[in-house]
């Protein structure tokens, strides 16, 4: 079997290493001049089943229950399983109520747990929920390590030119975004993010900020280090981040703890979400051409998961065409 993937972000590696790993020959092609430009890049890299519930489809936690043992057993020591915790303004406790209505798999934490679970969240909160099953990962760290394992596995990184796709068994296209306007269902979600450097501050887990607009979170990296995002704006335009944006993120940032404050902005960063019309993911196959496209804002949470059904296709040899996500719904 040699098989082309065109796209190297984390759906494209996800499934060059399903490909790999059950003996393809695999050759991964990108337009981009790096993972850097990938949605990817920006990703926050929660490991998040439970909390993603409280907005998306059944077919999200299904398929989501099983990504942080996928990503532990693919690039061992990557996942961090230290649970998420989700909190509120005091203004804002029904939005608390209504995301635990919503969602499972959590404890609820008083003040006081609160502050022995987090103590950089003391006397801020009234209370919280604990998802204590989830995890998360540091997505640029685990990009250059599964193409570095990759490599090792001996797929062939290559640029898009001078590729003929005719030499190939199979062509799986999980280049996101940049089908948007080519593929009519797709649409473009812009998610914005900072990173801000903090070394007095320190956090065990992602914390999620609700909000009655939507949720901000918090993911520690190390060093002192945090990224705070996203925005959900329905819109495919990749310009820079908004003045607008920047507060609504540090003002989250600050509400979590006010020592934010005097933390530095190392970094700002837009990646454009591909999405269709029920914010699901879909495998389409046509001939020897599959598509993985739609992962919105769950990429590392469901690409595992499409990685391994759109493997199993391939090497099944399954019907012409087949939206595999609505056997989940």
């Amino acid at each position: 079997m040699k098989a082309l993937v065109k796209g190297a972000g984390v759906a494209g590696l996800t499934l060059a290493h399903a490909l790999a790993t059950r003996g393809a020959a695999v050759t991964v092609v990108d337009r981009r001049h790096g993972k850097e430009e990938t949605a990817s890049w920006f990703a926050g890299g929660m490991l998040a089943p439970y909390c993603e519930r409280e907005t998306a489809e059944e077919a999200v936690l299904a398929l989501g229950l099983g990504a942080a043992d996928w990503w532990e057993r693919a690039l061992p020591g990557s996942v961090t399983h230290n649970g998420t915790v989700v909190v509120s303004a005091a203004r804002d406790l029904g939005e608390l109520d209504r995301f635990a209505a919503r969602t499972a798999g959590f404890i609820w934490l008083g003040q006081d747990k609160l502050a022995e679970l987090e103590p950089a969240l003391t006397g801020r909160f009234r209370r919280a929920l604990f998802f204590t099953e989830e995890a998360h990962l540091d997505p640029r760290q685990v990009l250059t390590r599964l193409e570095c394992k990759l490599v090792g596995l001996g797929v062939a990184f290559e640029g898009p030119e001078g590729i003929a796709e005719a030499g190939f068994d199979v062509i799986a296209d999980c280049t996101g975004a940049a089908r948007i306007g080519s593929d009519a269902a797709l649409r473009g979600v812009r998610g914005e993010m900072l990173v801000l450097r903090a070394p007095g501050m320190v956090l065990s887990r992602p914390v999620r900020l609700l909000h009655p607009r939507f949720p901000i979170y918090v993911v520690p990296r190390g060093n002192g280090h945090f990224m705070v995002g996203a925005t959900m704006i329905e819109s495919d335009a990749a310009g820079p981040i908004t003045v607008r944006s920047i507060m609504e993120l540090l003002n989250a940032a600050y509400s979590l703890n006010p020592a934010f404050a005097e933390a530095e902005i190392v970094e700002t960063g837009v990646g454009i979400r591909p999405a269709y019309p029920d914010n699901l993911p879909r495998i389409e196959r046509a001939g020897r051409t599959i598509s993985v496209n739609g992962l919105y804002r769950h990429g590392f949470l469901l690409a595992p998961a499409m990685a391994e059904r759109a493997a199993d296709m391939i090497f099944d040899s399954q019907p012409a065409r087949e939206l595999l996500y609505e056997a989940h719904r």
